[in-house]
């Protein structure tokens, strides 16, 4: 272990699955596929997005930023994810670790944020449709998803820069793929409790809150669907918000399970404990990123069309 002195540690080493090499060959190709078909499938609806003109909407503005920061999220963990399956023990500097970790929880923030903004869009779009184009113009949902980046960013800041004022005096191994915040915190050799607090009042804020929105704007759009008279009309209306509403279940369902679950009780040892833990923050970390294009485009119609008309353009050529 490497020190610049007693109390200040220059690296970490991530320990990942390093104890078990037949597993790390197999998710090293699983992961390696599920990020290429996140820059692919994410790409994709980035590109349409922007070449549709039919696609400029409030909905897809949001979608197009969930897409980008999907990229950014796994761009950020998942090729030292990869390397540490590569090659076992993955030594990571200090600052290295910092700045990843740093990454890694801003996205995540900005993702909570975000699709609360994308809960309002939809709230507005079902429940007031006639004056949807005049609430929901550029001069609300362009703030709406600055917004949500600024409160990931400056969330982000406030707990690495915490992170990195405490002493990490002796262990420097950290059971996990990545720098996650509470893997590292757990090796610090000194009173967390403001660390506690702070990611308390922020989990608070920037988790509960938005989830807050969601769950009140769908009690309203559920009542206003309920009341359209015709089954059709009952379709189209709940189509248009299935797709965030099965986001927002897996990315908050995915989080709660990983930070809310009891500890176990069983005979399981910590070392195992570690192993379930992280291999469900790579299901949270990879997986989900994965998924949002593919739930968002099987079923939308229009962006469906506009790939065909993409493709259309390109044959063309």
């Amino acid at each position: 272990m490497e020190r610049t002195n007693d109390s200040m540690l220059t690296e970490f080493v991530l320990v990942g699955l390093s104890a078990h090499p037949k597993l790390q060959t197999v998710l090293f190709l699983l992961v390696l596929w599920m990020y290429l078909m996140i820059l692919l499938g994410n790409g994709v609806l980035i590109s349409v997005s922007i070449y549709d003109s039919h696609l400029h909407t409030p909905m897809y503005f949001f979608l197009c930023n969930l897409s980008f920061l999907d990229i950014c999220y796994t761009s950020s963990s998942v090729p030292l994810i990869l390397d540490s399956f590569l090659t076992g023990s993955k030594r990571i500097s200090f600052s290295a670790c910092m700045i990843q970790m740093f990454l890694s929880f801003a996205m995540g923030v900005t993702e909570c944020v975000l699709l609360g903004m994308m809960a309002l869009d939809r709230y507005v779009a079902i429940c007031y449709p006639l004056r949807y184009p005049v609430i929901m113009n550029k001069g609300a949902y362009v703030p709406m998803a600055v917004a949500s980046w600024v409160s990931g960013f400056v969330d982000s800041v406030v707990q690495t820069a915490l992170a990195m004022q405490l002493p990490f005096c002796a262990n420097n191994v950290i059971n996990h793929f990545v720098c996650e915040i509470l893997a590292v915190l757990k090796l610090a050799c000194a009173d967390i409790s403001i660390n506690v607090i702070s990611m308390a009042g922020s989990t608070l804020i920037l988790l509960v809150i938005p989830l807050l929105v969601v769950s009140i704007s769908y009690i309203f759009i559920i009542a206003t669907i309920l009341r359209i008279p015709s089954t059709e009309g009952k379709r189209k209306a709940f189509s248009t918000c299935s797709a965030h509403l099965t986001v927002v279940i897996i990315f908050y369902g995915t989080i709660f399970f990983m930070y809310a679950k009891p500890k176990s009780k069983s005979s399981v040892g910590p070392d195992n404990e570690d192993i379930v833990e992280a291999l469900i923050s790579l299901f949270y970390g990879v997986m989900i990123p994965m998924l949002n294009p593919l739930i968002y485009s099987l079923r939308n119609r229009d962006v469906k069309t506009a790939v065909k008309n993409i493709k259309q353009r390109m044959v063309t050529k």
